[in-house]
């Protein structure tokens, strides 16, 4: 009798070994099939650790950057011989330009050209845009235009004082020796209207400041572009486009960060108006510390500095 009851006992132990075997069995393979499915229907929820850190967390932030930032643009401004008047007039000491661009005593043949030829076209790119501030400054500089001699920089009797005016090293002599002093550029009373309105409308972010009042070289340079794109007609809409694409690379970090605002808000940067960008709401330096603290410190990929206001 006993001996039967033993036994009785150990089949029950049996069996309750192999149930739970069985239970566990039957609860890998259910795993297994949930994993698998949750992977068909939902494969973002399925992710392994291997699969995410192989993922490119930058991707979305370069396919940004390359919106924003282009490889380089052509445009078909008449530049003519504007560079070699403003050599021959001391206005751009042709060596101190070219240390200052390339730290070379020469310069390429591809920038050469603008200061010693005729062209009837402005190439910009990242690699050029150092010595587009620097030549477009010198012209707004030495242009006679009314916004330099009634406007804002001669209203406080400090006119040379300012960064655009005491910071220009790249001539013959001091900057007031050509200060609105040449006529390279002539406008009628109507193409003025049109510079001093647009800009009115243009700011760059180091300062406060429109480029109607050009107390930096950013500033001079714009104007001097200004004023070059309405001698010829371009429309309002292709000169703030233009003078866009030159801010950005003149202050890259800014219009990623905007354009970074803009799409967390649901907006594509392209389909923001060159005018709108250009306003003090998103260029000034005011305007820029808004989004800043919006959207935090973004780590652009090769993101390459700018926005210095010296030669």
């Amino acid at each position: 009798m006993k001996k039967k009851t033993i036994l009785k006992k150990l089949s029950s132990k049996r069996l309750s070994r192999n149930v739970i075997y069985f239970l566990i069995v039957i609860a890998f393979f259910l795993g297994f099939f949930a994993n698998k499915l949750t992977d068909i229907k939902f494969p973002f929820l399925g992710k392994s650790k291997e699969v995410v850190e192989k993922s490119n967390p930058n991707s979305d932030l370069e396919a940004l950057q390359a919106k924003v930032i282009k490889e380089s643009y052509l445009f078909k401004i008449k530049w003519g011989d504007l560079g070699k008047k403003m050599i021959e007039d001391g206005v751009i000491d042709k060596t101190k330009l070219s240390q200052a661009v390339s730290g070379a005593d020469e310069l390429s043949q591809e920038l050469e050209k603008y200061l010693s030829g005729n062209e009837n076209k402005i190439e910009l790119s990242q690699a050029n845009a150092q010595f587009w501030v620097d030549v477009l400054w010198g012209l707004g500089l030495a242009n006679k235009n009314s916004i330099l001699e009634n406007g804002a920089m001669v209203e406080g009797g400090n006119t040379a004082n300012f960064a655009s005016t005491g910071g220009w090293t790249l001539g013959k002599s001091q900057a007031m020796d050509y200060y609105s002093k040449f006529s390279y550029i002539s406008l009628t009373p109507e193409e003025q209207k049109r510079v001093e309105k647009i800009a009115g409308n243009i700011y760059r972010p180091c300062c406060g400041n429109s480029t109607a009042f050009p107390d930096c070289n950013h500033g001079m340079a714009a104007l001097g572009l200004v004023e070059l794109m309405v001698s010829q007609q371009f429309s309002d809409e292709e000169i703030y486009k233009t003078v866009l694409a030159f801010n950005t690379y003149w202050f890259p970090q800014t219009y990623l960060d905007t354009a970074y605002y803009f799409e967390k808000n649901g907006k594509a940067y392209e389909t923001i108006s060159p005018k709108e960008l250009l306003s003090k709401t998103f260029s000034s330096a005011s305007g820029y510390q808004v989004i800043r603290k919006k959207i935090g410190n973004v780590q652009w990929p090769a993101l390459k500095g700018g926005g210095s206001c010296g030669a």
